[in-house]
């Protein structure tokens, strides 16, 4: 069997971002490379979801360029992305999943859907309305609806934000045992101990410009910039 095209690397060259004469992203230079989750760190408004949103292809950069495997563009349906507030369909669970299967093109058979459920934790709630859930839940089930894509890459805007710490393990071991399957992660979040507990490359974001990227054991060790010993710190860094 021929193997599936890659997207990866995926690589920001010189890219800024404006909205109506207003930066949000700054001429940033990097890589997303094949392995484990990469983790955008930064305080609210410092540019992550438009830099995954710009990763996904959902944006194109004001200037400069990102380039997919070598290519502009790279290949739509090996992303998947899910946002801060996931949309729930006004049906059951299983019903969700059924619908992201056949919008993939991909069979929504019953074991397919039973899979999907079962690999976020969700196979109890089959049945059960999907905006009925809680926050955690919903959250599992925007993340089996994005794997139903088998996407190569799944960006995650802060998929935790606002839920207890219960919530919040159930969706990071979901994110984990993806990243252990092949998934490439790429994630932003604003907390720290999260990015510690998952990142195996984290990028530090300050008011749209990239300040410090590398891996976790040089960036919480040794940060290099006095923005990422600030933020490190707990300081507010505008």
């Amino acid at each position: 069997m021929r193997a599936l095209a890659s997207d990866l690397p995926i690589r920001f060259e010189g890219v800024s971002f404006s909205v109506r004469g207003t930066a949000i992203l700054k001429n940033i230079s990097f890589s997303l490379l094949k392995g484990g989750p990469a983790i955008i760190l930064g305080p609210n408004g410092s540019g992550k979801t438009t830099v995954l949103k710009l990763a996904m292809g959902l944006l194109e950069p004001t200037s400069g360029s990102i380039v997919w495997a070598g290519h502009a563009g790279g290949i739509f349906d090996r992303r998947a992305f899910v946002f801060q507030r996931p949309v729930m369909l006004r049906r059951t669970a299983g019903a969700n999943i059924a619908y992201a299967l056949r919008a993939a093109g991909k069979p929504a058979t019953e074991a397919r859907v039973t899979h999907l459920l079962d690999t976020v934790g969700l196979a109890g709630v089959r049945t059960h309305p999907a905006r009925k859930l809680s926050g955690g839940e919903q959250q599992r089930l925007a993340l089996a609806k994005a794997m139903a894509r088998d996407p190569e890459i799944l960006f995650l805007d802060e998929p935790t934000a606002s839920l207890d710490p219960a919530a919040t393990k159930a969706v990071e071991d979901s994110i984990c045992r993806f990243s252990v399957c092949g998934t490439k992660i790429v994630m932003a979040t604003h907390d720290l101990a999260q990015a510690r507990r998952l990142a195996a490359y984290v990028l530090l974001l300050v008011n749209g410009r990239l300040v410090e990227h590398g891996p976790p054991c040089e960036f919480f060790d040794h940060p290099q910039t006095e923005e990422a010993k600030r933020f490190l710190a707990g300081e507010l860094v505008i």
